[in-house]
């Protein structure tokens, strides 16, 4: 699966998780071309600049607020915008027409900061009134967050140990020691030290990624491969630089080597029950679940029922074979070895919309590739054309994309 492990010796904030995704790939015009799906995008401009932060070229985001605001004279107060409550939020996203996944990530990562802001004083999640977090900077970080997420596939994010910093920071409700409390609660739990430096380097924004998509690792993870490297540089000149490093990359994971399947033959059954039975069965992880027709005694006709799963699902998936289907007894058979091709989602531009396509590698070359079916079918409805043509489209614009 597609992976990231961000190395957070300076830190991390939203800035600086944006920066290091564009070095690391991701075009500054799709970002904006998304983040213009949101409606405040007259309240900002996104400017990108690469700047040397001791002696590495980092990838330098800012999220200037234009000041021509025209909401001032209903509100008459200069910043209206700047206490919007999680419930604005939620319905502003839910109404822009940016992705589903965009939304369910950038939707969770603003939970975690409305709770930890709410935990802090002493409100609702609903009703925080982000000073900080509604601010149209911290909209666009963590809205670029989930886009960045969405356009490279990353299925799991790794975070190493992280930097805090020390000392006081000024914000909305004065002088707060660092980590300010919110970040404090966000980061219960993970490996932190304070490093040398009198600033605050993670920030709400940063803690908040990190909080609701990241997994904790002391280094590289076992089983990781990087192919690129990004750095995002921060707003403060320190003495040690001041970048977020992400790596990008491959994760073939460790946990694949105890898989089973699970084999049940079964002649007695209401049919209906089969559709039930694999919903079940997929929810409490297995991995794949298929039926063989066969001919049992007698021959009758019968079904054998196949789970393949790992150790983590493996006695929920039995549980389920013997509580709901007519089963009395199931076989246990170890699988010596599974061999998986990579895999990645692709998105692709074709003249009709996005597709999404899946992409397939083994020993690094490309095996596979094919168009999510779902997107092919809605833009040939939309635009009126076979599905095929949408279908070869898309391979053909990321055929060429890869310079086939």
């Amino acid at each position: 699966m597609r992976a990231i492990y961000l190395d957070c010796f300076a830190g991390i904030s939203g800035n600086m998780f944006l920066g290091a995704m564009l070095q690391a790939g991701v075009p500054t015009a799709l970002l904006e071309k998304e983040l213009a799906k949101l409606p405040i995008k007259d309240e900002f401009v996104l400017t990108v600049s690469d700047v040397i932060r001791n002696g590495i070229h980092a990838a330098y985001v800012e999220v200037k607020e234009t000041k021509a605001d025209h909401h001032e004279h209903h509100h008459g107060q200069h910043h209206h915008h700047e206490h919007r409550t999680m419930k604005d939020i939620r319905e502003m996203l839910e109404k822009s027409a940016l992705a589903m996944p965009i939304k369910q990530q950038a939707l969770a990562i603003f939970m975690e900061i409305a709770k930890a802001e709410g935990k802090v004083h002493g409100k609702s999640a609903d009703e925080v009134a982000f000073h900080e977090v509604g601010a149209v900077d911290s909209l666009v970080d963590i809205v670029g967050a989930a886009i960045c997420l969405d356009y490279l596939g990353i299925e799991r994010v790794f975070v190493s140990p992280l930097t805090l910093g020390s000392g006081f920071v000024s914000c909305a409700h004065g002088l707060m020691p660092v980590p300010a409390p919110a970040v404090a609660e966000l980061l219960l739990g993970w490996q932190t030290q304070p490093g040398t430096e009198r600033k605050e380097l993670v920030t709400p924004t940063g803690a908040g990624i990190v909080k609701a998509l990241g997994v904790y690792s002391e280094g590289v993870p076992k089983g990781f491969e990087a192919e690129c490297v990004g750095y995002g540089a921060g707003s403060h000149e320190l003495t040690i630089p001041n970048v977020l490093r992400l790596y990008v990359g491959e994760y073939h994971g460790t946990e694949s080597g105890n898989l089973a399947i699970l084999e049940a033959n079964i002649d007695d059954m209401n049919p209906q029950v089969y559709g039930y039975l694999f919903e079940k069965l997929l929810a409490a992880g297995a991995l794949d679940v298929w039926i063989t027709p066969i001919l049992m005694k007698k021959n009758r006709p019968a079904q054998k029922l196949s789970v393949l799963v790992d150790e983590a699902g493996k006695a929920d998936c039995i549980n389920i074979i013997f509580t709901e289907s007519t089963s009395i007894g199931l076989r246990v058979m170890p699988v010596a070895r599974r061999l998986e091709a990579s895999r990645h989602i692709a998105k692709v531009e074709t003249k009709y919309g996005l597709v999404n396509c899946k992409v397939s590698a083994w020993n690094g070359k490309l095996c596979s590739l094919s168009p999510e079916y779902e997107d092919c079918r809605r833009l040939a409805e939309e635009k009126a054309v076979p599905l095929k043509a949408v279908q070869q489209e898309a391979v053909r614009v990321f055929k060429e994309r890869l310079g086939e």
